[in-house]
Protein backbone atom coordinates (compact mmCIF):
# COMPACT_ATOMS: atom_id res chain seq x y z
CA UNK A 1 0.00 0.00 0.00
CA UNK A 2 2.80 2.61 0.30
CA UNK A 3 2.80 3.08 -2.99
CA UNK A 4 -0.59 4.76 -2.45
CA UNK A 5 2.08 7.72 -1.35
CA UNK A 6 4.55 8.03 -4.21
CA UNK A 7 3.93 11.11 -6.68
CA UNK A 8 3.74 8.40 -9.39
CA UNK A 9 0.05 7.35 -7.82
CA UNK A 10 -0.70 10.87 -7.35
CA UNK A 11 -0.15 12.24 -10.61
CA UNK A 12 -2.30 9.41 -11.92
CA UNK A 13 -5.07 10.02 -10.10
CA UNK A 14 -4.77 14.04 -11.73
CA UNK A 15 -4.70 12.27 -14.93
CA UNK A 16 -7.72 10.41 -14.59
CA UNK A 17 -9.71 13.12 -12.86
CA UNK A 18 -8.66 15.67 -15.75
CA UNK A 19 -9.43 12.89 -18.38
CA UNK A 20 -13.39 12.55 -16.86
CA UNK A 21 -13.42 16.09 -16.61
CA UNK A 22 -12.59 17.04 -20.17
CA UNK A 23 -14.05 13.66 -21.76
CA UNK A 24 -17.41 13.42 -19.85
CA UNK A 25 -19.03 16.36 -20.10
CA UNK A 26 -21.57 15.26 -22.28
CA UNK A 27 -22.31 12.33 -19.44
CA UNK A 28 -23.82 15.39 -17.53
CA UNK A 29 -25.78 16.44 -20.49
CA UNK A 30 -26.91 12.70 -21.29
CA UNK A 31 -28.32 12.36 -17.50
CA UNK A 32 -30.08 15.55 -17.86
CA UNK A 33 -31.73 14.72 -21.12
CA UNK A 34 -32.47 10.93 -20.24
CA UNK A 35 -33.78 12.59 -16.38
CA UNK A 36 -35.88 15.39 -18.19
CA UNK A 37 -39.57 13.48 -18.17
CA UNK A 38 -39.16 12.18 -14.64
CA UNK A 39 -41.53 14.27 -11.89
CA UNK A 40 -39.29 16.42 -10.09
CA UNK A 41 -39.11 14.46 -6.81
CA UNK A 42 -37.53 11.55 -8.91
CA UNK A 43 -35.36 13.08 -11.01
CA UNK A 44 -32.56 13.39 -8.37
CA UNK A 45 -32.73 9.83 -7.82
CA UNK A 46 -32.49 9.10 -11.41
CA UNK A 47 -29.46 11.20 -11.43
CA UNK A 48 -27.62 9.49 -8.42
CA UNK A 49 -28.83 5.60 -9.77
CA UNK A 50 -27.93 6.47 -13.27
CA UNK A 51 -24.75 7.69 -12.81
CA UNK A 52 -24.09 4.98 -10.11
CA UNK A 53 -25.16 2.21 -12.96
CA UNK A 54 -22.77 4.45 -15.34
CA UNK A 55 -19.68 4.44 -13.08
CA UNK A 56 -20.03 0.85 -11.81
CA UNK A 57 -20.32 -0.48 -15.72
CA UNK A 58 -17.34 1.67 -16.33
CA UNK A 59 -15.03 0.21 -13.65
CA UNK A 60 -16.05 -2.97 -14.91
CA UNK A 61 -14.63 -2.27 -18.73
CA UNK A 62 -11.31 -0.73 -17.44
CA UNK A 63 -10.63 -3.45 -15.43
CA UNK A 64 -11.19 -6.00 -18.75
CA UNK A 65 -9.15 -3.36 -20.80
CA UNK A 66 -6.20 -3.24 -17.91
CA UNK A 67 -6.01 -6.78 -18.56
CA UNK A 68 -6.71 -7.04 -22.36
CA UNK A 69 -3.22 -4.14 -22.79
CA UNK A 70 -0.62 -7.07 -22.11
CA UNK A 71 -2.20 -8.75 -25.28
CA UNK A 72 0.99 -7.80 -28.40
CA UNK A 73 -0.22 -4.95 -30.43
CA UNK A 74 -3.33 -3.72 -28.63
CA UNK A 75 -1.06 -0.92 -27.25
CA UNK A 76 -0.55 0.36 -30.45
CA UNK A 77 -4.40 0.12 -31.29
CA UNK A 78 -5.43 2.09 -28.33
CA UNK A 79 -2.52 4.62 -28.39
CA UNK A 80 -3.39 5.49 -32.26
CA UNK A 81 -6.94 5.81 -31.14
CA UNK A 82 -6.30 8.28 -28.31
CA UNK A 83 -4.23 9.93 -30.48
CA UNK A 84 -7.39 10.18 -32.60
CA UNK A 85 -9.26 11.26 -29.71
CA UNK A 86 -7.29 13.87 -28.50
CA UNK A 87 -7.32 15.08 -32.04
CA UNK A 88 -11.13 15.65 -31.79
CA UNK A 89 -11.01 17.43 -28.35
CA UNK A 90 -8.97 20.14 -30.11
CA UNK A 91 -11.37 20.64 -32.70
CA UNK A 92 -14.22 23.05 -32.63
CA UNK A 93 -17.33 21.49 -31.94
CA UNK A 94 -20.04 20.86 -34.83
CA UNK A 95 -23.06 21.79 -35.40
CA UNK A 96 -25.14 19.00 -35.31
CA UNK A 97 -27.17 17.79 -32.02
CA UNK A 98 -24.81 14.83 -31.08
CA UNK A 99 -27.80 14.36 -28.22
CA UNK A 100 -31.25 15.33 -30.42
CA UNK A 101 -31.46 11.21 -29.78
CA UNK A 102 -31.35 10.34 -26.78
CA UNK A 103 -34.83 9.80 -25.16
CA UNK A 104 -36.07 10.75 -21.95
CA UNK A 105 -38.86 8.76 -19.75
CA UNK A 106 -41.23 9.38 -17.63
CA UNK A 107 -40.11 6.03 -15.34
CA UNK A 108 -37.44 6.08 -12.80
CA UNK A 109 -35.85 2.78 -14.05
CA UNK A 110 -36.47 3.43 -17.84
CA UNK A 111 -34.67 6.79 -17.46
CA UNK A 112 -31.93 5.19 -15.39
CA UNK A 113 -31.59 2.48 -18.15
CA UNK A 114 -30.59 5.71 -20.65
CA UNK A 115 -28.94 7.11 -18.78
CA UNK A 116 -26.30 3.30 -18.30
CA UNK A 117 -26.69 2.23 -21.97
CA UNK A 118 -26.01 5.95 -23.04
CA UNK A 119 -22.81 5.85 -21.10
CA UNK A 120 -21.91 2.38 -22.52
CA UNK A 121 -21.67 3.41 -25.66
CA UNK A 122 -19.65 7.02 -25.09
CA UNK A 123 -17.59 5.32 -22.50
CA UNK A 124 -14.75 3.56 -25.24
CA UNK A 125 -12.28 6.96 -24.93
CA UNK A 126 -12.76 7.43 -21.33
CA UNK A 127 -11.69 3.40 -20.48
CA UNK A 128 -8.91 3.74 -23.01
CA UNK A 129 -7.52 6.80 -21.64
CA UNK A 130 -8.08 5.78 -18.02
CA UNK A 131 -6.85 2.70 -18.51
CA UNK A 132 -3.83 4.09 -20.25
CA UNK A 133 -2.87 6.24 -17.07
CA UNK A 134 -3.70 4.65 -14.39
CA UNK A 135 -0.80 1.72 -16.42
CA UNK A 136 1.96 2.95 -13.89
CA UNK A 137 0.04 2.73 -10.78
CA UNK A 138 1.42 -0.74 -9.71
CA UNK A 139 -0.08 -3.08 -8.20
CA UNK A 140 -2.99 -0.97 -7.26
CA UNK A 141 -4.33 -0.04 -10.96
CA UNK A 142 -8.09 -0.92 -10.42
CA UNK A 143 -7.80 0.56 -7.01
CA UNK A 144 -6.77 3.95 -8.67
CA UNK A 145 -9.60 3.75 -11.46
CA UNK A 146 -12.19 3.32 -9.07
CA UNK A 147 -10.92 6.14 -6.69
CA UNK A 148 -10.08 8.69 -9.47
CA UNK A 149 -14.04 7.52 -11.03
CA UNK A 150 -15.07 8.51 -7.57
CA UNK A 151 -14.07 11.69 -6.83
CA UNK A 152 -14.42 12.85 -10.76
CA UNK A 153 -18.73 12.29 -9.84
CA UNK A 154 -18.92 14.97 -8.11
CA UNK A 155 -16.91 17.32 -10.40
CA UNK A 156 -18.78 16.39 -13.33
CA UNK A 157 -22.46 16.09 -12.44
CA UNK A 158 -22.60 19.19 -9.95
CA UNK A 159 -19.91 21.17 -11.22
CA UNK A 160 -20.24 20.46 -14.99
CA UNK A 161 -21.49 23.97 -15.95
CA UNK A 162 -18.27 25.75 -14.33
CA UNK A 163 -16.13 23.18 -15.76
CA UNK A 164 -17.40 24.43 -19.53
CA UNK A 165 -17.27 28.05 -18.28
CA UNK A 166 -13.53 27.82 -17.34
CA UNK A 167 -13.08 26.21 -20.13
CA UNK A 168 -14.54 28.51 -22.38
CA UNK A 169 -12.30 31.32 -20.54
CA UNK A 170 -9.52 29.46 -20.86
CA UNK A 171 -8.85 27.38 -23.97
CA UNK A 172 -5.49 26.35 -22.80
CA UNK A 173 -7.00 23.34 -20.63
CA UNK A 174 -8.09 21.86 -23.68
CA UNK A 175 -5.45 22.16 -25.15
CA UNK A 176 -3.19 20.75 -22.32
CA UNK A 177 -6.04 18.22 -22.31
CA UNK A 178 -5.81 16.70 -25.62
CA UNK A 179 -1.59 16.58 -25.25
CA UNK A 180 -2.46 14.87 -22.25
CA UNK A 181 -4.37 12.22 -23.89
CA UNK A 182 -1.25 12.27 -26.75
CA UNK A 183 1.17 11.60 -23.84
CA UNK A 184 -0.29 8.87 -22.60
CA UNK A 185 -0.76 7.39 -26.15
CA UNK A 186 2.55 7.53 -26.69
CA UNK A 187 3.52 5.88 -23.90
CA UNK A 188 1.29 3.10 -24.06
CA UNK A 189 2.71 2.59 -27.94
CA UNK A 190 6.03 2.51 -26.23
CA UNK A 191 5.37 -0.13 -23.91
CA UNK A 192 3.52 -2.66 -26.37
CA UNK A 193 4.84 -5.99 -25.42
CA UNK A 194 5.21 -6.38 -29.20
CA UNK A 195 6.92 -3.23 -29.62
CA UNK A 196 9.00 -2.67 -26.50
CA UNK A 197 11.10 -5.74 -26.96
CA UNK A 198 12.65 -4.14 -29.91
CA UNK A 199 13.27 -0.86 -28.31
CA UNK A 200 16.06 0.61 -25.82
CA UNK A 201 14.86 0.23 -22.16
CA UNK A 202 15.58 3.98 -21.50
CA UNK A 203 13.66 6.74 -19.92
CA UNK A 204 14.89 8.77 -22.16
CA UNK A 205 13.13 6.67 -25.65
CA UNK A 206 10.00 6.55 -23.29
CA UNK A 207 9.52 10.11 -22.59
CA UNK A 208 10.52 10.86 -25.77
CA UNK A 209 7.67 8.39 -27.40
CA UNK A 210 5.07 10.32 -24.57
CA UNK A 211 6.11 14.21 -26.22
CA UNK A 212 6.15 12.83 -29.28
CA UNK A 213 2.33 11.57 -28.86
CA UNK A 214 1.57 14.64 -27.26
CA UNK A 215 2.92 17.03 -29.78
CA UNK A 216 1.10 14.89 -32.33
CA UNK A 217 -2.01 15.67 -31.07
CA UNK A 218 -0.97 19.30 -30.66
CA UNK A 219 -0.19 19.96 -34.32
CA UNK A 220 -2.86 17.60 -35.73
CA UNK A 221 -5.60 19.52 -33.59
CA UNK A 222 -4.34 22.67 -34.24
CA UNK A 223 -4.14 21.79 -37.67
CA UNK A 224 -7.07 20.28 -38.46
CA UNK A 225 -8.93 23.23 -36.23
CA UNK A 226 -7.21 25.87 -38.57
CA UNK A 227 -8.28 23.62 -42.08
CA UNK A 228 -12.04 23.96 -40.58
CA UNK A 229 -12.09 27.50 -39.55
CA UNK A 230 -10.59 28.85 -42.97
CA UNK A 231 -13.14 26.02 -44.82
CA UNK A 232 -15.32 27.40 -43.08
CA UNK A 233 -15.51 31.20 -43.75
CA UNK A 234 -14.70 30.88 -47.17
CA UNK A 235 -18.07 28.87 -47.25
Amino acid sequence: MLEILTPAFWLAVGQIILIDILLGGDNAVVIALACRGLPKQQRKLGIIYGTAGAIVLRVILIAFALALLAIPYLKVVGGLLLVWIGVKLLLPPGDEDDHASVASSDKLWGAVKTVIVADLVMSVDNVLAIAGAAENAGQHQLFLVIFGLIVSIPIIVAGSQLVLKLMDRFPIIITLGGMLLGWIAGHMIFTDPALHAHLPDSKVWEYGFAVAGALLVLVLGKGLAARREGSSEAA
